[in-house]
């Protein structure tokens, strides 16, 4: 499914009418039916008292719309107008034209004392203030209206986004409305993805209107939700080596939990034979904990880290390997950063750089669009910041095109990890992933990720399809992890435990449409 920006959905909306002159009277009447669709699933609206706030644009005209169905559907609606009635055109001012005909309290939102008692009376309300375009902070009665409502305990629908939401960073402006559902139309907008305002939102509901595929497939939209692939299926005479070979480089004195999780990861998530570089005196702490992997003890500074003269012996095992990983626990020693840079100039495999990697390489970033083999990058916000040089708050602001620019640049898939991380490839796609919960935010899941995108190349995927699933099924992890053990203490370990459950899932479900997955929108 398409994510759009603001002003992509507005060339759609235009282009419904001037290629297939669709009116937006229809796409406005299309878009009350969801909101009302989605109303109904919660029970039976008739005799519900419902505040509509409406404002002066096309969202308080899918309002007026919508107070008109929930009156049609024995609904008690209520309409508050924050703007000038004279002001409202089109599709937005024939609605409340309508609506001023029909037996609906209708007036403008003028006193927050009558709102208020309104909202008191009130079993749920209809947020259709703002909309996607909403460009600055809110303030005045607006601010006022949209405290209230957080502060009714009533149930919220919100009408294309949360008030106060940017429809294209999930930047909150000032203060927005805590929805429990969300409708938006034709496709989900960015808003309603990246945090914070996908927290704001509740359950999202995708309505395409009558929108054309040609319009809600548009090629030109590069954003996507990360929706699940077919996995390639396990021979059945298969031996390790027909299920991926990774080498990882990682590592060091005090640092074991990472070398550990992120080989492991790799085999509990599919593949067939994990080899792990670190320096030679961690190797036995790590062969105690993990059996299953081959180690390659390695030459190592008076720190316990790796040493620059371990370089021969591990490019000696790159040259036959499937994939390599670069980075995990490596520590920050100038040594073993020097070693990074010379792995990164001449690994011909697909090449992963996390963590401590990513640090190093961050010294020197031209040395990544000259790699000889695929690159992919696993930067926390910080370890991004050190590889754009711009400051975090920058890049919250703007993270998907500033994604997209970096991997262009860089010549690199890069993930850039969080709360729905982001996937970008050198093309200039991005893909936002929706699986994954707050549990998984503790030391040691990164490194898990790490072995699940390997694992996907070892399986026989595309880099492009690897790296995609490589974070749908650490997230699904995750979530079946916190599912079963709950959020509060879930540590590394657990997604270690869940990652061949999530692969059981995924083949199970296949490659089903977003609706079927329960961690993307409900389409209606």
């Amino acid at each position: 499914m398409k994510v759009a920006t603001v002003e992509e959905m507005r060339r759609l909306d235009r282009e419904a009418g001037e290629l297939f002159e669709i009116p937006e009277s229809l796409l406005m009447e299309n878009a009350a039916l969801a909101v009302v669709r989605a109303m109904e699933r919660s029970g039976p609206l008739a005799g519900k008292r419902v505040v509509v706030l409406c404002g002066a644009g096309n969202n308080g005209g899918d309002g007026f719309a919508i107070a008109r169905k929930l009156l049609s559907h024995g609904a008690v609606p209520a309409v508050f107008l924050a703007g000038d009635p004279e002001k409202l055109s089109g599709a937005a001012g024939m609605n409340y034209g309508i609506l001023l005909r029909l037996p609906v309290r209708v007036e403008r939102l003028d006193s927050m004392e009558a709102f208020a008692a309104e909202v008191g009376r009130s079993h749920l309300i209809v947020d259709a203030l703002f909309g996607t375009g909403l460009a600055r902070e809110v303030s005045g009665v607006h601010r006022e209206a949209i405290l209230e409502i957080n502060r009714s305990g009533r149930t919220v629908y919100s009408v294309d986004i949360p008030s106060g939401v940017s429809g294209d960073t999930g930047e909150i402006l000032g203060v927005s409305v805590m929805a429990d559902h969300t409708v938006t139309f034709g496709l989900p907008k960015r808003g309603n993805l990246l945090y914070p305002g996908a927290g704001r939102g509740g359950k999202l509901h995708v309505s395409h209107i009558s929108f054309p595929p040609s319009l809600s497939g548009d090629g030109r939209i590069s954003m996507e939700i990360n929706l699940p692939v077919s996995l390639p299926p396990r021979r059945p005479d298969g031996h390790k080596g027909d299920f991926g070979e990774a080498l990882f480089v990682a590592g060091a004195s005090g640092y074991y939990g990472a070398p550990f999780l992120s080989a492991m990861a790799f085999l509990r998530a599919g593949g067939g034979y994990a080899r792990l570089a670190a320096p030679r005196s961690v190797i036995p702490v790590l062969a105690a904990k993990g059996g299953e992997i081959v180690f390659l003890p390695q030459e190592e500074t008076p720190g316990g880290c790796l040493a620059r003269k371990s370089r021969e012996s591990i490019l000696g095992t790159a040259r036959n390997m499937d994939f390599v990983v670069v980075g995990p626990g490596l520590s920050l020693e100038g040594e073993t950063a020097d070693l990074v840079r010379d792995l990164a100039r001449e690994v011909k495999a697909p090449l992963l750089i996390d963590g401590d990697g990513i640090t190093a390489v961050a010294k020197d970033p031209g040395i990544l669009p000259e790699r000889p083999g695929p690159t992919v990058l696993t930067p926390h916000m910080g370890e991004m910041a050190r590889l754009t040089g711009r400051p975090v708050g920058e890049l919250e602001r703007d993270r998907v095109e500033i994604l997209r620019e970096t991997s262009g640049r860089l010549r690199a898939f890069v993930v850039l990890k969080g709360a729905h991380s982001l996937v970008a490839d050198p093309r200039g796609r991005v893909w936002i992933n929706l699986t994954g919960n707050p549990g998984m935010a503790t030391a040691g899941s990164g490194d898990v990720l790490t072995g699940a995108i390997a694992a996907m190349a070892g399986l026989g995927l595309s880099l492009t399809d690897a790296v995609r699933m490589g974070v749908f099924v650490h997230g699904l992890a995750g979530d079946l992890a916190g599912r079963s053990l709950g959020e509060d203490g879930l540590i590394a370990g657990d997604l270690l435990d869940h990652l061949p459950p999530a692969m059981k899932v995924i083949r199970e479900k296949g490659a089903a449409p977003g609706g079927e997955w329960e961690f993307f929108p409900e389409v209606l």
